[in-house]
Formats: structure tokens, C-alpha cells, sequence
């Protein structure tokens, strides 16, 4: 039986809501200083987290605007621009805003640490981005938290890339089955898996109906005991705990691809 010695944390939608709380808003903002017309609503923001990556989202978008730059230079120009901008705003809507952690995040966090379990940031955001949100919830000091953070500059390629995790797990010097990662999209699933690193999912809001498959769980959030697949043992009140996460993983052989 392999032991769990680590949680790989994704951060926009799992540690919080900040792609509808957060993103969204910022590139309206940075749309609107650039004297552009476009706007996107959270049914259409929630189209585009199929694709990961901000800069990616944009160069979706533009490739079906007719207002667009008619280059493909002119218009990784104003990618570039506009995702600068984005990012600036970002940074300081959270600081101003205080988007919160998700309910259960921060003390499944704090279990964990005081628990000896060595704990890691694997995301495609932006640095700044990871930087702005934990320093506000865990101090400047975020690092003893997180010992490793890889972030979006870090790799050639994202989610549902598994490079994210390869490389985490590479600094942490451990095997895939040693950790559990907690995702809430299907890219991510996606990119654990190809890492073979076992995954649990608590749902988002933009992904909360999503098809997701190989999760060792999947539920509502970490909040709550109520809801999960497979279902805890013991007690119903309170959120998910450290125990229910190492009970999960002993159990992975029987609910997912690592048999």
C-alpha cells in the first residue's frame, strides 16, 4: 500500500472561485480600457475554460470576432497587451476584494500542515496571479504552505498537458502514486491522470455538471461530507478531512484507473 505524502493543489476554481469571481471580471475591465466592445457573461467565460490558458482564451475568442486585428501579429499584439492589462487588474481585485478560499480549503490546508504532509501548487495561471491570491489568505510567507508552485511560466505547455505535474512531482521527488491532486476541471483531471497521480475532485461552480472520469472521488466541495463519490464513512457534519483524503487514496485501486 503506497503512503500519501503530498496534495498538489490546483488554484483557479479549487482553491477558489476566482474564475467567475475573479478572471472574468478582469478581462471585461481590460477590455474596456483598451476601448474594445467586448464583454464576456459567465454562461459565455464558462465556454471558454474549455481552453486553458488566459492568453489561449483570448486567441480563441478573437479568431471568431469580425472586429478582431486582421493579422495574426497585430492580434498577438493585442493578446499580449490586453493580457498584461488583465493580469494587473486581476492582481488587484484580489487584494481588494478578498475573494475567499473555498468553504473547507483552508482547513484541510492547515490539517494537512500540521500533519507533516508536504503540499504544492500545480496550476497554469500566471505567477502573479498564485502570488496575489495565497498572499492575501497565507501572508507572504505562502511558500512554507506550498513548498513547490508551478505555474503557468513554468511550462511549455498546459492542462491537459500532464508537464505541470511531472514537474511538481520531479521537485518534490516523488512518485505520482505517493500524492493525490484536487482539480475541479476535466483538463485538469485530465493532465493528473496522464501523470498517473490520483485526483479529487471537488466540483466548481462553472463545472459543476461537467463529465468527469478516473477521479478516486468527486463531489460537491470540500465543505461537506454529504455528496461524495464514493461516499465517507463516519460521521455526516463537517468538511472533508485529512483522514477522509489518505481513506481515498488506500481505496484507488478499486474506484479508478490505478489497479
Amino acid at each position: 500500500m503506497t503512503t500519501l505524502k503530498a496534495i498538489l493543489w490546483d488554484v483557479d476554481g479549487t482553491l477558489a472561485e476566482t474564475e467567475r469571481d475573479g478572471h472574468r471580471i478582469a478581462f471585461n475591465q481590460a477590455f474596456e480600457a483598451m476601448g474594445l466592445l467586448w464583454r464576456w457573461d459567465e454562461a459565455y467565460y464558462g465556454h471558454l475554460l474549455n481552453i486553458t490558458g488566459g492568453r489561449e482564451r483570448l486567441r480563441a475568442d478573437m479568431a471568431q470576432r469580425p472586429d478582431a486585428p486582421p493579422t495574426a501579429a497585430e492580434r498577438d499584439a493585442l493578446v499580449e497587451e490586453l493580457h498584461r492589462r488583465k493580469t494587473a487588474i486581476y492582481t488587484t481585485l484580489v487584494r481588494e476584494t478578498g475573494i475567499p478560499l473555498r468553504p473547507g480549503v483552508r482547513e484541510l490546508i492547515d490539517e494537512a500542515r500540521d500533519a507533516g504532509l508536504r503540499q504544492a501548487v500545480t496550476t497554469t495561471t500566471s505567477r502573479a496571479n498564485v502570488d496575489a491570491l495565497l498572499g492575501l489568505h497565507f501572508g507572504p510567507g505562502w511558500r512554507e504552505v506550498f513548498e513547490v508552485a508551478v505555474c503557468g511560466e513554468d511550462v511549455a505547455k498546459k492542462k491537459p498537458d500532464p508537464e505541470v505535474f511531472l514537474r511538481a512531482l520531479q521537485a518534490l521527488d516523488l512518485n505520482p502514486l505517493q500524492a493525490v491532486a484536487i482539480e475541479d476541471s476535466p483538463g485538469g483531471v485530465a493532465a493528473a491522470l496522464a501523470a498517473e497521480v490520483p485526483v479529487v475532485v471537488p466540483r466548481s461552480a462553472y463545472f459543476a455538471n461537467a463529465t468527469i472520469e478516473g477521479a478516486i472521488a468527486i463531489g460537491p466541495g470540500l465543505h461537506t461530507r454529504e455528496g461524495w463519490r464514493p461516499a465517507l464513512a463516519g460521521s455526516t457534519g463537517g468538511p472533508v478531512t485529512l483522514d477522509d483524503l489518505q481513506a481515498w487514496h488506500q481505496e484507488m485501486d478499486s474506484v479508478s484507473q490505478f489497479g
